[in-house]
């Protein structure tokens, strides 16, 4: 799989900044005017690209009342499905006014379609990417027509055996797709600490040889910092105006402020990671002039021994390194030498 990846002229890479993904969802509360405010607050919070999904109730399941189609625990807990994804649903009518407005703000404006007529659709709005979500990570038909489109394609890992992202890997490299984002994630909402395992996400990239991200349902930003110094090059979260708003997606979503914040600690992150290879920087460089060396701790004569007392170990370090230390001990003086001077071979017979 390619290990540079151009999404909308950005490019993803593992020395490019971090892509940063803010997931609208359901956050819009069935108010268009609601989902542009989202869409500014993502530009202020510092983000690169806004997430839609693309469905419809009818698309997603069908309207039963079995049991089987009823939630059970978690935030949705006994809530039909239908019902669940009629309320959370972004209006088709609105994706084109909403990935103009983003490109206004210079955002970049991509979805999850969870169907082929969603797949359709996005294409005639030119959708510069497509997202899979965990739960369709096992619909072939669906990456398959994806990946035809030789657009980048990033996969949400939350309920995939490793059995199930080798198989929708093979179906993207089978049509010639190779630009392939995995994202670590957890299906559960918001989602425990414990569960998380951010260090499965080199594994993920040793084991497919592709970039890797996080899409994070945690409370908070320190798992998307933890998962960016484990090498994710994006990483997603939901974003809403006010937690206490409600919504299906709320409960767990940032609010713009913690947003911000959460990118401002990953662009410091980035810049602390800096290189794996070991040199001092110029900095540290100049700084070693404050280390220790061997000095003249007394006024000595000429041809007078060097001994524990009239010699020592301090700082600054301009004179001879304290590794000759125990060589020199036992040897003269050639000169008279004063108090205070930094010993060099020229001092010593």
């Amino acid at each position: 799989m390619n290990q540079e990846i151009y999404l909308g002229g950005r490019r993803i890479a593992a020395d490019a900044p971090v892509f940063i993904v803010a997931e609208m969802s359901a956050n819009h509360l069935q108010d268009y005017n609601r989902a542009i405010e989202i869409i500014h607050a993502a530009k202020e919070a510092g983000a690169d690209a806004i997430k839609l999904q693309t469905y419809t109730a009818d698309t997603m399941t069908v309207d039963s009342d079995a049991d089987c189609f009823i939630n059970k625990g978690g935030l949705w807990d006994g809530i039909k499905e239908y019902d669940l994804y009629k309320q959370a649903y972004t209006p088709w009518e609105w994706h084109a006014g909403l990935m103009e407005e983003a490109k206004k703000c210079g955002l970049l404006c991509f979805s999850s379609p969870f169907d082929a007529t969603a797949v359709d659709f996005l294409e005639e709005l030119d959708a510069p990417a497509y997202k899979i979500a965990s739960y369709e990570i096992n619909d072939i038909p669906l990456i398959r027509r994806v990946a035809k489109l030789h657009k980048p394609i990033i996969f949400a890992t939350g309920i995939a055996h490793l059995e199930d992202i080798e198989r929708a890997m093979n179906v993207c490299r089978e049509e010639g797709n190779e630009d392939v984002i995995l994202l670590k994630c957890v299906s559960a909402y918001p989602t425990p600490y414990e569960d998380v395992n951010l260090r499965m996400i080199p594994t993920l990239s040793q084991t497919f040889g592709c970039l890797t991200g996080l899409s994070d349902h945690t409370m908070g930003g320190a798992v998307a910092a933890g998962a960016v110094s484990l090498g994710a090059r994006m990483v997603e979260k939901h974003l809403t105006l006010k937690r206490s708003d409600g919504g299906p997606d709320g409960a767990f979503s940032m609010e713009p402020q913690e947003f911000k914040e959460m990118v401002s600690q990953i662009r410091i992150l980035e810049k602390a990671l800096g290189s794996s290879e070991y040199r001092l920087t110029p900095k540290q460089e100049k700084e070693r002039a404050g280390s220790r060396s061997i000095f003249v701790a007394q006024d000595m004569a000429e041809g007078e021994v060097f001994t524990e007392q009239n010699i020592r170990c301090i700082r600054p370090g301009i004179g001879l390194h304290t590794m000759y230390y125990e060589e020199i001990l036992g040897r003269k003086a050639s000169c008279p030498i004063g108090k205070g001077t930094p010993l060099s071979w020229n001092l010593i017979r």
